[in-house]
């Protein structure tokens, strides 16, 4: 059960819809019992509500005007054909800052832009990083298991009807590797399933989701944050395996498991 220091740690994350699926039902049975939370709750919704339809736009002053008319390269004839090309002093009206001060403003936040598009993780470094964060998540709260089984015929069926696939669900307790549970996760924009393993005392989960594997790369194994981290498809599915066990023992769970008649 949630306590309250919990729920408020989670309350920006759920306001923002980044909280994982079964984070959110757990904090929504929180917030039915705690009159408390219902009010910070509402007082943050309803900030995080005025300030997406709030108008924050403002004109620019003159004196930044003249700054990025200062900053603009030396050649004249940048600052020159932006006043021909816009309407400069034609007709006896005077420079404005509009449109060629909004031209001037979109140039710099076109280079800035560039600069950030340059410098964006890659989708696979943000999937790891979304991935990473579940996996620490699920230590932190004590949620490794929403259904808490070493049978796979038990955790398989908990599946059914809460997500639009059937995820293959092994038992590799003989290879050392003993299936503890499964649990609902929310990961790359959809919800996953997440059947969580053990390596002596070290947790490995295990996410998997629907994909196509045509042309997939075989597994690799690398470092990120401290854990290490494994990523392959086979058959129609995504799998991502997260553990603080050792690079070797990841591997070698890996290994076990696409030797598994069940994929």
């Amino acid at each position: 059960m949630m306590d309250h220091e919990q729920a408020l740690q989670l309350l920006p994350g759920y306001i923002d819809e980044e909280l994982s699926l079964s984070e959110s039902l757990d904090f929504e049975r929180h917030l039915a019992t705690c009159e408390e939370c219902r009010r910070i709750y509402e007082q943050d919704r309803q900030v995080n509500a005025q300030l997406r339809q709030a108008d924050l736009r403002m004109d620019a002053p003159p004196e930044l005007v003249k700054r990025i008319k200062a900053a603009l390269p030396g050649r004249p004839s940048l600052w020159q054909r932006l006043r021909d090309r816009f309407g400069g002093r034609s007709a006896g009206r005077s420079l404005g800052w509009s449109p060629v001060g909004a031209m001037a403003l979109s140039i710099v936040a076109l280079v800035g832009g560039a600069s950030l598009f340059v410098a964006a993780p890659s989708g696979e470094t943000r999937l790891t990083e979304e991935l990473v964060d579940s996996h620490v998540r699920s230590l932190q709260v004590n949620h490794l298991s929403d259904v808490i089984s070493t049978d796979r015929h038990t955790v398989k069926p908990w599946f059914d009807g809460k997500l639009d696939f059937a995820p293959p669900v092994v038992d590799l307790a003989q290879q050392g590797y003993p299936l503890i549970g499964g649990r609902l996760d929310y990961l790359n924009g959809r919800s996953v399933a997440v059947m969580v393993y053990r390596y002596k005392l070290h947790p490995v989960n295990l996410y998997v989701w629907p994909g196509n594997d045509a042309g997939a790369p075989p597994p690799r194994i690398y470092e990120e944050k401290g854990y290490h981290v494994a990523h392959w498809s086979v058959a129609g599915m995504n799998y991502w395996a997260i553990s603080d066990a050792g690079k070797a023992e990841l591997n070698g769970f890996v290994t076990t498991l696409l030797a598994h008649p069940a994929l």
